[in-house]
């Protein structure tokens, strides 16, 4: 964004960020300046809160600086549907809940519905004011009661739970697809390839072959619309999907650059990640890099948007790089998306499968799948 601060700038803005970093341990000294040191302080604030570090501040990056400034105990926490309360007082809030055993769902730093309620289970518990709101007198309760209950991973056992009695049919489960319209290069050929365009089709691919197998498939955009991030989050959680898959391509300044990589859930600062998420982040990149030539760029936990707001464990997938000519010219053959589209449909099969019904990476096919009877 062109209003952001950056590299040589002077202003209150940069001193703001400096002092924030500096407070929460990324830099030592505060400045005015957009130095280097500001630069280095930013990419590793970047890297730890799991977005991708740039040492550019952009939108999504100024924001969790923002959310970064307020600790538990800074100011009264409430559910406000108009504008929902972010931050890391709200994460932190939310883990010492689900300590607690207070399900609070997903610890995404949003003070929503289900927050609301978690805190109001608190409150009845300890025989304070059932009013939802995080003040003085519940922040007392909470800490008193923390001190005396051990807690566990519960987000990850209950999400674990959740998608373990889940049968292993996929017919009637309902999957997001997220075709990208694009980033900095939408609508430019690269090599002689559009990403909106590749991965649209991608996508089409996936939704028939899933269809086929009963699933019900919703897609995030049309071939010539591009609805915001947060529309599409807002999909995905209104249709109750039982996974989102977020299809993209990479691109570079060095064309050396290659391979595919893929992304859950995870702030590694936190301690918090998508057990399910992972899990299929692994399935997937284990099947697409068995199947093509595409390099193994292995899997990442991410904080970004997309993975972090959408209640069902979501995944993004980078299929390699059209700044590479190889990519490119892989992702432009027709024959190459049909090996992915398989790839990545074994891999959502293989999710739901047990350990002793699961096969070896890159041997299940789709027609294995329907002699299974696994499409009712």
């Amino acid at each position: 964004m062109s209003d952001q601060p950056k590299l040589g700038d002077r202003s209150d803005a940069v001193e703001l960020i400096a002092n924030t970093l500096t407070r929460l341990g990324f830099l030592k000294n505060p400045t005015n300046i957009f130095d280097e040191n500001l630069t280095q302080g930013i990419k590793a604030f970047q890297q730890e809160r799991g977005l991708t570090a740039t040492g550019v501040i952009n939108e999504i990056t100024a924001r969790a600086l923002e959310e970064a400034r307020f600790k538990l105990g800074d100011r009264v926490l409430l559910f406000n549907p108009a504008a929902l309360m972010r931050g890391d007082d709200v994460s932190n809030l939310q883990d010492r809940l689900l300590e607690l055993g207070f399900n609070c769902g997903k610890v995404d730093g949003m003070f929503g519905a289900i927050t609301e309620g978690a805190v109001k289970e608190l409150q009845k518990s300890v025989g304070i004011v059932s009013d939802g709101k995080c003040g003085p007198a519940t922040l007392i309760s909470l800490m008193r009661l923390v001190k005396t209950v051990s807690g566990g991973a519960s987000t990850a056992l209950r999400e674990s739970v959740k998608h373990a009695v889940r049968s292993p049919a996929l017919a009637n489960k309902v999957v997001v697809i997220d075709p990208s319209w694009g980033g900095e290069f939408t609508g430019e050929s690269q090599n002689g390839v559009v990403e909106s365009e590749v991965v649209f089709d991608l996508a089409q691919r996936l939704e028939g072959r899933l269809i086929a197998l009963g699933v019900n498939v919703v897609l995030t955009r049309s071939a010539n619309n591009s609805p915001l991030e947060k529309e599409r989050i807002q999909t995905a959680n209104s249709v109750n999907a039982d996974l989102v898959i977020a299809l993209k391509v990479d691109s570079y300044k060095n064309e050396k650059a290659n391979g595919v990589a893929t992304y859950y859930y995870g702030r590694d600062d936190k301690g918090v990640r998508s057990v399910v998420g992972e899990r299929f982040a692994n399935l997937l990149q284990r099947e697409i890099c068995a199947r093509t030539d595409l390099l193994n760029c292995r899997t990442h936990a991410k904080s970004w948007e997309l993975l972090r707001l959408t209640s069902a464990p979501a995944v993004r997938i980078d299929l390699g790089y059209l700044s590479n000519p190889q990519d490119a010219k892989r992702l432009a053959s027709a024959a190459f998306r049909d090996q992915l589209a398989e790839a990545i449909i074994v891999a959502i099969q293989r999710l739901y499968l047990s350990a002793e019904a699961d096969a070896k990476t890159g041997t299940l096919k789709i027609s294995d799948l329907r002699r299974a009877g696994l499409r009712n």
